[in-house]
């Protein structure tokens, strides 16, 4: 059963914050399925990238160390948006999928879950999942977040 279907876009404003999104969980679910899926991974203007990092470096950077920093600035190439998830139950966290891909498809059930997410009974009421933009770097990065039930526990 779909719970959530849900589509949005970040830009670098909304870098270094949080989005939560509620859900319900009702009786009889065997395995709570989640869909992470953002857009675009990469920042391909180079120019802008060296830029974005120049401002990094003059707030993050002892001054007597930016220009090796400069110099050595296409190492961190190329820049990438990161939002990661983490998802909390009617009681409390059930874990935290903290990747760098932007493709990331979840489960938990009561016996087995994804990595980064905890296994144990799918509790009804109120849930959520917390989107955290770590970093935008694109002009916009669209996102769709898609959750949705089925009856049976993974195997």
């Amino acid at each position: 059963m779909k719970l959530l279907d849900l589509q949005g876009y970040a830009s670098p404003e909304d870098s270094k914050t949080h989005i939560r999104i509620p859900f319900e969980l009702d009786e009889g679910c065997g395995k709570l399925n989640l869909r992470l899926q953002y857009a675009p991974k990469t920042l391909e203007n180079r120019e802008k990238a060296i830029q974005l990092l120049k401002n990094s470096y003059d707030l993050y950077i002892l001054p007597e160390n930016r220009e090796y920093a400069m110099e050595n600035a296409g190492r961190h190439l190329p820049l990438k948006n990161l939002m990661t998830l983490s998802l909390d139950d009617a009681r409390g966290y059930r874990g935290a999928c903290h990747r760098q891909d932007e493709l990331q498809e979840l489960f938990v059930s009561e016996r087995e879950a994804s990595p980064g997410l905890m296994a144990g009974e799918l509790v009804p009421g109120s849930w959520s999942v917390t989107l955290s933009l770590h970093s935008i770097v694109t002009d916009t990065c669209d996102y769709h977040l898609q959750i949705w039930t089925t009856e049976e526990d993974a195997i």
